[in-house]
């Protein structure tokens, strides 16, 4: 049955698994540093971690959910688009995942940072790995420590999984095959993906920006989901086969 699965998305499974295993098992978590993606202001960031970041999952139902999903929806869209297509529409979507997650988080360091200077701390020595001491009234320490605890909190915690590539998978089967009706765990009723798309990015956008995120780059999956849907809608014309 595996064998039967087109060969790009067989590979990036298999790929995905053996990372897994060796990054939880073998090397427990000292790939994380190197392989998970950083902001890219962070000093943990390194270039490739755009791409390795694709690999990287947290745990095994992180994992195990990302490559059924996968399993699910590439096959089909392979076939519709051929191997070099589906394969620049995966890595291009796993990108955009994480441009526009880090251009919100560029945002959100900006205002931290401002908040922070406005204070009398120093931004710039802590980022630069200074040790930076809080000053002013006790309510104004309270504060550079809320918000040194909330910058932290971005530039020490990486971006892993293959989501925001998988999202942009299901956005351009989206685009290419509106009409068909699939069900989802929570959703118990098959709906047609056109309608359940955009709900999914609607609520993806809601919980990114409020902040109610619990562990989720759910604004990476917006940004996969825009660059799946973008190619897929340009290369549409071209396709002899779509719904």
């Amino acid at each position: 049955m595996f064998n039967n699965i087109p060969p790009i998305t067989r590979n990036i499974i298999i790929i995905n698994a053996v990372v897994f295993v060796v990054a939880n098992f073998i090397f427990k978590d000292q790939l994380i540093e190197s392989l998970a993606g950083f902001y890219p202001f962070s000093p943990y960031f390194k270039s490739w971690q755009v791409i390795t970041h694709m690999f990287m999952h947290g745990s095994i139902m992180h994992i195990l959910f990302n490559m059924l999903t996968l399993f699910s929806f590439g096959p089909i869209l392979e076939n519709a688009l051929g191997e070099k297509r589906y394969l620049i529409l995966y890595f291009l979507s796993g990108l955009g995942a994480f441009v526009l997650f880090n251009l919100w988080n560029f945002v959100e360091v900006q205002q931290i940072t401002s908040s922070l200077n406005e204070l009398g701390f120093n931004t710039n020595a802590y980022l630069a790995g200074a040790q930076v001491n809080f000053s002013g009234s006790s309510e104004a320490i309270l504060k550079q420590q809320e918000l040194v605890r909330n910058l932290k909190n971005i530039v020490e915690t990486p971006m892993v999984g293959a989501s925001g590539a998988i999202f942009g998978v299901v956005a351009a089967f989206a685009t290419l095959y509106p009409d068909a009706k699939i069900a989802m765990m929570f959703i118990p009723v098959p709906m047609k993906v056109k309608y359940l798309m955009p709900i999914l990015i609607v609520i993806s956008v809601y919980l990114g920006v409020s902040g109610n995120v619990g562990g989720i780059a759910h604004l990476a999956h917006v940004g996969g989901a825009l660059v799946g849907f973008i190619l897929a809608w340009s290369w549409r014309k071209h396709l002899y086969r779509f719904n």
